[in-house]
């Protein structure tokens, strides 16, 4: 009865791992001599009980009874059992015994208590976890001090203190780590983690061998589907790679596939998938970095743990950052990663527009232009996805031809078992795969990238969405680098020297040299000018939403990114129509914070539902005509310097729980001389009226106000090319003529979707138009000061 109520106490607190269901049992005074006690049991497997004076009349002969026998409660004795199967017997034999295990070294008698419990480790591999988990065996004095230990820890900082006095070594924390018995592992994972998340207490030297040890018992845990356990072993789990260098380097070496192996095992278990995301978060992020291998074979589970449906806030946060690290570190390597998150983020979306019909399957079809220009987006949307997902799968397996690996091994094996690359990657001729190229990739991203945004245009909904899925670390690489220019630049060297190789092994066969088909001349340039040019659209509608403002605003490198494509300073980036959508997107993040002040270049701010003031949106319908000047700076702030303001960081720290932005009216009013524009400038640089350029029928925001020398290049094309002749395009004389003469004026030109037949495509009435773009302009400010518009058609002016 005895040991039933002490095995009764020692683990029934074994199924909790928050700290409020599991309250200390103990005094947070504990006793030096207690805990060292405790510690002694764990250390050795078991205790004598307390010695006095040999006495020779005394039935055991004054030996003592190996057991446990620790005062915990005033004096109070709980007396136990053993760790051998019986109770000691008292012949000399077992001094020699004792006396030889003392001499060993700590370290080895570690090891050689770890490997006599490998016999005893199939114990635990199939028992219910319990009361009778460790009682059938009788082992009871290890349980009872491991269990009095995480008390003692739990209860109070300085018992935690004589913990770490007492067991500065780490060996009797890392002795019931190594246990065989349940309860033992789990107080054991407990005091870890209570002597880690105590920043008062040093790290011990032990602390990666822990992390390996925990590692280990969460991983077989989650085997025997002993859930419980593996969640307490991976918070201890997190707090040591959370705070010890070498504990990451440990796990980065020897520790990467058991966590694979876990959270693959683990996959309906919440808990245990976000301590897994944010131990990798800590492992990928800090110091070290994943290798491009390890990465590919994370790609597949952080994938899932972002368009996973049972998968949390904390677990998509924690495999966005991951994935962008990856993105990041691997750059042109891992194109294929983010070809696969795209077209996954494609599908979900997809997915999202059916399920959304379907609830409304009952309502009357509608014949309205919108309605059908919908549906033709999302139907065109399903063919870009379908060829992203052959692309994908094609790049896949030129990397597949070059690997000796099997399918199973391949290290893409999760990613391309993810739908919607599960179906091509099965069709695929893998002994002879495809020709594919840098180029056809490029397209193939180009396509979705524009799907997605026509889809999402309108949507806020959907904009919200795509967000959470973290199609903006898609768009910073994008943006910001150019991974299929050096793919490419890759792939042509790759063909210049493949005539040679030919020429070697026809000489050596004595056969004439074959005609090359790898001409570098051949190989096709990506459509990275394209691809910049839609995600940056894509920027634009996105950065109207606060969340976004405060990422965009938060990131030093995008921002001063899209001040320098602004203004013209990056090479190669002369696309008009990106550099409006950067400075369109600076407005958009920064002059929408500035709360309480009046807006002097821009005109009076409107009001918000909540009677507060917001500045004004620029949507991807309006085009800033030579964005670069000082008059589209937002008034008050340097757009150079803002993401340097200090002030501006505990801006977005503020946010409350609806996402808005909670400004201070002093960071504001400090705003001086920044920016080019300060409240000193000459009146000159305040733009007196507002010009707007409308074009007509099937024309452009661009194309239409040029003086074209060839006026077959201003024909468009299914992609809609963008200015591919430039040379021959002419001058846009709204920028290069009228800013001259009025440079009091700020320029405008709007893009708006019109097609002469069905055959081009479903558009909008003119009258639903000049609807859209009236309610676009009033959102962007124009009509505060005098406006001037310049047009092709009435559209407008049946409208004002």
């Amino acid at each position: 009865m005895l040991v039933a109520a002490i095995m009764d106490i020692v683990t029934s607190n074994c199924d909790s791992v928050e700290k409020v269901s599991f309250k200390p049992s103990l005094p947070g005074n504990a006793e030096m001599r207690d805990i060292a006690a405790a510690i002694h049991v764990i250390e050795e497997g078991g205790m004598h009980l307390d010695e006095g004076e040999r006495n020779d009349d005394d039935d055991d002969g004054g030996r003592g009874m190996k057991g446990i026998g620790i005062k915990i409660l005033e004096g109070t004795t709980v007396l136990g059992l053993s760790r051998t199967s019986e109770l000691m017997m008292f012949d000399h034999s077992d001094d020699t015994n004792v006396e030889s295990d003392r001499g060993t070294p700590k370290t080895l008698a570690l090891l050689n208590k770890h490997d006599s419990s490998v016999g005893q480790a199939n114990l635990s591999a199939a028992v219910v976890p319990g009361l009778w988990d460790d009682l059938h065996r009788q082992h009871v004095a290890v349980p009872f001090a491991a269990w009095a230990l995480a008390n003692w820890a739990m209860a109070s900082e300085i018992n935690r203190s004589h913990i770490e006095e007492l067991d500065q070594d780490g060996e009797a924390v890392m002795t019931a780590l190594l246990a065989p018995e349940r309860s033992v592992k789990w107080h054991g994972s407990l005091v870890a983690r209570l002597l880690l998340e105590d920043r008062n207490l040093p790290l011990n030297d032990s602390v990666s061998d822990w992390a390996s040890s925990l590692l280990s018992t969460a991983s077989h845990a989650s085997k025997n589907e002993d859930i419980s356990l593996s969640r307490m072993a991976l918070s201890a789990f997190l707090v040591a790679v959370e705070r010890s260098l070498e504990a990451r380097r440990t796990v980065m070496e020897k520790g990467l596939e058991l966590m694979r192996v876990t959270a693959k095992r683990t996959v309906k278990h919440q808990q245990v998938q976000e301590a897994l995301a944010k131990a990798l978060e800590f492992l990928s992020t800090e110091d070290l970095h994943l290798s491009l291998e390890e990465s590919q074979k994370w790609s597949g589970i952080l994938l899932s743990w972002v368009f996973g449906k049972p998968s949390s806030n904390a677990i998509r946060s924690s495999a966005i950052r991951i994935l962008s690290c990856i993105l990041e570190d691997q750059g042109p390597s891992s194109l294929l990663i983010s070809q696969g998150w795209l077209a996954l983020l494609l599908n979900d979306i997809l997915s999202s527009c059916k399920t959304s019909s379907v609830k409304g399957g009952t309502q009357p079809k509608s014949e309205t232009a919108k309605t059908q220009i919908n549906q033709s987006n999302i139907l065109s949307a399903a063919q870009t996805g379908n060829q992203l997902a052959v692309a994908v799968v094609n790049l896949a397996g030129n990397q597949l031809g070059t690997t000796k690996d099997s399918v199973d091994t391949f290290p893409l094996a999760d990613l391309l078992s993810l739908e919607p690359l599960a179906g091509p990657f099965k069709n695929l001729k893998k002994d002879n795969p495809p020709k594919f190229d840098v180029a056809d990739s490029a397209l193939a991203t180009l396509k979705a990238i524009k799907a997605l945004t026509e889809i999402c245009a309108e949507d806020s909904l959907l904009q919200d969405k795509i967000t959470e899925l973290g199609v903006l670390c898609l768009l910073r690489r994008y943006l910001l680098r150019d991974d299929y220019e050096k793919l490419a630049a890759i792939e042509a060297y790759a063909a210049s020297r493949a005539p040679e190789s030919q020429e070697r092994v026809s000489s050596n066969a004595g056969e004439s040299s074959p005609s090359s088909t790898n001409n570098p001349s051949s190989v096709r340039v990506p459509p990275t000018a394209h691809i910049r040019r839609h995600a940056a659209r894509l920027l634009t509608i996105l950065s109207l939403l606060p969340k976004v403002q405060k990422v965009i605003a938060a990131d030093e490198t995008w921002c001063k990114w899209l001040e320098d494509c602004a203004n013209g300073k990056i090479s190669g980036i002369n696309d008009l129509k990106i550099r409006s959508y950067a400075r369109a997107t600076l407005l958009n993040v920064f002059c929408n914070q500035q709360i309480g002040i009046d807006l002097v270049n821009n005109g009076p701010v409107t009001s918000g539902r909540d009677g507060t003031s917001i500045g004004p949106h620029y949507g991807d319908m309006i085009f800033l005509i030579n964005p670069e000047l000082p008059h589209w700076k937002c008034p008050g702030k340097d757009q150079s310097t803002v993401w340097k303001d200090k002030s501006l960081s505990s801006e977005f720290d503020s946010m409350n729980s609806d996402n808005e932005l909670v400004t201070k009216v002093s960071d504001v009013g400090d705003a001086s001389s920044s920016f080019n524009v300060s409240n000193n400038d000459s009146e000159s640089e305040i733009p007196q009226m507002d010009i707007v350029f409308v074009h007509g029928l099937r024309g452009g925001p661009y194309k239409t106000w040029r003086i074209a020398e060839d006026t077959s290049s201003t024909k468009s094309g299914l992609v809609e090319k963008i200015d591919e002749e430039a040379g021959k395009l002419g001058t846009f004389w709204p920028g290069e003529w009228l800013s001259a003469d009025f440079p009091q004026a700020r320029l405008f030109s709007l893009k708006y979707k019109t097609n002469l037949t069905l055959w081009s495509g479903a558009s909008l009435p003119l009258q639903e138009v000049g609807s859209m773009l009236l309610e676009k302009l009033v959102a962007a400010g124009i009509g505060n000061r005098p406006v001037v518009f310049v047009t092709h058609r009435s559209c407008i002016k049946q409208r004002l």
